[in-house]
């Protein structure tokens, strides 16, 4: 238990949205001693940058205020739930930051009190066994402005209720035959709470019970009573539950539990160019649209992870979007400034050349070489520097020459002085070409007073390039990676139509330094001038593979500042 002292500081330190503001006036007023929160998955799939927001709501405010957040499995649909998820959950929670400690559940902890509370409501006129199909429950289940019908199975007695209970928990019908409803009210102007099914027939084996159950309770059934089991204060979910809270409160008025939990609803994240419907997730997967859950065009906790996002930069983006009770759309721009912002303050900085041109410099003796002292981060002095080769031949990036380059194109052209990272001022004497009349080598010269890439005379040249050199460079694959989607809202009607083409770019034939090469962390590092990249888990001893985390450029940072 947090004594008041520190309840005290911690409220002063905590931030400032609606749900905190709540949290804090429940401790002023002594309604709860210490806030218990959770965060409840359905094991039938990945995280996705929408929950991260939840979580860290979950297991933030119980950081601020004093109290825990349990992390509970939601396992009900024992048909689409499998370990893998299970596992992937706990890995991606952990990864974001957060830890349960001993503050583990499912909802199938709980099978046999919910079944027991089942019968509860049986014995209280409060529930019956319907033996109508899915399409009939739907079509007398009325619309927003007509009342449904009751079934005509409503009026069974309590014994034969409890009977036909028993003996769909004994396995004894198939599927679909009968459902256990709640007995409320067919003409409420909340549909939800139109005689709403509690539990329906499910042959299937269940990853922790097995083939103990053949019945199982709906999400609205087991996730008011499972939060009112662990002594759930606050049990904050998303705003597609509001209309659900009156039947989350008519389950806990009417049942003997434990403790009266109250739930608050905040917006989900939503963001441009993409989608965070569990279901289209899942069919990108399954139709091979994305290489798995972990691939990283997914918005996935782990398609972020493998994409080298930072855990802490999620923390940052969730925090600065806020905490709001109407639904909005975030620029994706903001996701990636929050990226940015950390890496560009922990990245070290190599060079890697994409597309290479090569370059010979003729003025340079044929077999010398020399190492070039290099910076790895230039705001971190700490970091240190590298030694990085330098020689007659190099590799500069194609795009950065032009034989016939327009006005305000000032880097490499023929006749033309440039710069090259740390090491000297080159000019283009020459562009060679092939058959095509492509070019694919340029000759220059080198100015040997300017080691270090400063001329003694003060002269300024306009550019600044980054190179590899020839003779100790790398051969690496490059994944480019940008938005999954054309729109920046796609339609998750019809997703396939949206999927942009371009959404990997695999480069075949980059160069990289040989630290890059030999560096086997996956620990993200600024490729100069080009973006934030880290080594991908398909990379070989021979052949590295990096994944393009985020460009260098900074839209969204932009726009915001235009207001």
């Amino acid at each position: 238990m947090v004594s008041m002292a520190a309840s005290e500081t911690a409220i002063r330190e905590a931030g400032q949205d609606f749900i905190r503001d709540i949290i804090r006036a429940d401790l002023a007023a002594g309604r709860h001693e210490t806030i218990v929160t959770r965060f409840p998955p359905e094991p039938n799939g990945y995280l996705h940058i929408g929950h991260a927001k939840s979580i860290c709501l979950n297991f933030g405010v119980t950081g601020e205020f004093g109290g825990h957040c349990n992390l509970r499995f939601d396992d009900t649909n024992p048909t689409k739930e499998e370990q893998e998820y299970i596992d992937a959950i706990e890995r991606d929670v952990r990864w974001l930051g957060f830890d349960w400690g001993g503050h583990l559940y499912h909802a199938s902890d709980y099978f046999e009190q919910l079944y027991q509370w089942a019968e509860h409501l049986i014995r209280a006129g409060l529930a019956y066994v319907d033996d109508q199909t899915q399409e009939e429950m739907r079509a007398t289940r009325g619309t927003l402005t007509e009342a449904g019908t009751e079934s005509p199975y409503r009026g069974r007695s309590i014994a034969e209720n409890i009977d036909l209970f028993r003996r769909m928990r004994a396995g004894e019908f198939p599927n679909g035959a009968r459902v256990l409803r709640a007995k409320i009210d067919m003409a409420s102007g909340n549909i939800n709470l139109r005689d709403p099914a509690l539990y329906r027939i499910l042959h299937a084996e269940h990853p922790r019970t097995g083939t103990a159950w053949c019945i199982y309770p709906s999400y609205d059934f087991a996730h008011g009573q499972s939060d009112a089991i662990e002594g759930i204060t606050h049990s904050l979910c998303t705003l597609e539950f509001e209309d659900h809270r009156p039947l989350y409160d008519w389950l806990i008025d009417h049942l003997p539990v434990p403790s009266r939990p109250h739930q608050y609803e905040f917006a989900r994240l939503n963001l441009t160019y993409t989608v965070l419907s569990k279901r289209v997730l899942t069919e990108l997967v399954r139709g091979g649209h994305v290489a798995g859950w972990d691939d990283p065009r997914m918005p996935t906790l782990a398609g972020l992870r493998r994409r080298g996002v930072p855990p802490a930069a999620i923390r940052d983006f969730v925090k600065r979007i806020g905490v709001a009770k109407a639904n909005s759309v975030v620029d994706i721009g903001m996701l990636e400034f929050s990226i940015r912002e950390r890496l560009n303050k922990s990245a070290q900085r190599r060079m890697a050349v994409l597309r290479p041109l090569k370059v010979v410099i003729e003025n340079y003796s044929s077999g010398q070489s020399e190492e070039i002292e290099a910076v790895n981060h230039p705001e971190n002095p700490a970091d240190g520097t590298r030694r990085v080769k330098f020689g007659r031949e190099l590799y500069i990036e194609r795009d950065d020459f032009m034989e016939n380059p327009p006005k305000k194109f000032f880097r490499l052209a023929p006749g033309r002085e440039v710069r090259l990272r740390y090491a000297y001022l080159i000019t283009c004497r020459e562009a060679v070409k092939n058959k095509a009349g492509e070019v694919v080598e340029l000759r220059c010269s080198y100015d040997p007073q300017t080691r270090g890439g400063n001329a003694p005379d003060g002269r300024k040249v306009a550019s600044t390039l980054h190179w590899v050199s020839a003779a100790d460079a790398v051969p690496a694959e490059v994944r480019l990676y940008n938005a999954l989607f054309l729109r920046p809202e796609p339609n998750a009607g019809d997703f396939a139509a949206d999927l942009n083409p371009n959404s990997l770019e695999v480069v075949a034939d980059a160069r990289v330094e040989p630290d890059l090469a030999a560096d086997t962390s996956h620990a993200a590092v600024q490729f100069e001038r080009q973006g934030y990249f880290c080594r991908d888990r398909d990379s070989t001893p021979d052949r590295p593979v990096f994944n393009r985390t985020v460009g260098l450029r900074d839209s969204w940072a932009k726009a915001a500042a235009k207001g």
